[in-house]
């Protein structure tokens, strides 16, 4: 789900299971999000790199306020936007 002003990006990759499951749950809860696949996006893997102790890990997410979460749970998205608005 693509929203004109997402809450947040999520970094993922095709084959991620845990991308795949999150990005069903994002889309149930009605929660706006891009999506960027760092296989194809190399500035996109160096962030999530630099958030991730040099590793590639996704699914990653970055809020609004620029703050991120690597594997997160819905529920840790769902209090991170909340504590946001």
């Amino acid at each position: 789900m693509t929203g004109v002003n997402p809450a947040l990006t999520m970094y993922s990759t095709t084959w991620c299971g845990y991308c795949r499951r999150l990005k069903k749950q994002l889309d149930e809860a009605g929660i706006s999000y891009s999506e960027v696949d760092i296989e194809r996006d190399e500035a996109s893997a160096a962030f999530v790199g630099s958030v991730n102790g040099g590793n590639h890990v996704v699914p990653t997410v970055k809020f609004a306020d620029g703050s991120t979460a690597t594997n997160p749970s819905l529920a840790t998205i769902r209090q991170t936007l909340a504590r946001m608005s």
